[in-house]
């Protein structure tokens, strides 16, 4: 089995995230889910690469202030990611049509309450939020539902429904 190396980038702007709302790729496991911009690694690429690329090419906007903040490690079978989480909060350019979805701007706060975003999700934006320094988060999902998460080595409650 060999491991996906991902990138996920949330740029922030007077309280808000830049979210991309997922609806325009078949056979997405994210569609009509909301999210921050990123993507797989190419060959040869660092995370730094990697972000900065993702960026470039599903938002048009150049990042000058980045920060990793975490990695997460998704899990469910036998399938692993590895994603590098950043948050970033300069940048140069304008934003263009991203063929993967719609981008908008939203309230930090609505962006973890009220939109469809993955369980997992709710968690590292709410470290994000808190800032929380750099973290390392396992999310083990089953069928796309969370059934735990670890959070630096510790298991985390989560709030089953």
């Amino acid at each position: 089995m060999e491991a996906e190396l991902t990138t996920l980038c949330y740029i922030e702007r007077d309280g808000q995230y830049l979210m991309l709302h997922r609806t325009k790729k078949e056979n997405d496991p994210s569609h009509d889910l909301w999210m921050g911009v990123g993507g797989h690694f190419e060959p040869g690429e660092s995370p730094e690469d990697c972000v900065l690329r993702e960026v470039k090419e599903e938002t048009g906007l150049t990042l000058t202030e980045y920060a990793l903040r975490g990695i997460v490690t998704f899990s469910d079978g036998d399938w692993v990611e590895y994603m590098f989480l950043y948050s970033a909060s300069g940048f140069d350019g304008s934003i263009g049509v991203c063929n993967e979805g719609d981008l908008v701007w939203v309230d930090k706060e609505k962006s973890v309450t009220e939109l469809p975003i993955w369980e997992g999700d709710r968690i590292f934006l709410r470290l994000m939020n808190e800032g929380k320094p750099f973290f390392s988060l396992k999310l083990h999902y089953e069928n796309r539902v969370l059934q735990y998460a670890v959070l630096d080595g510790k298991p985390l409650e989560l709030n089953k429904k």
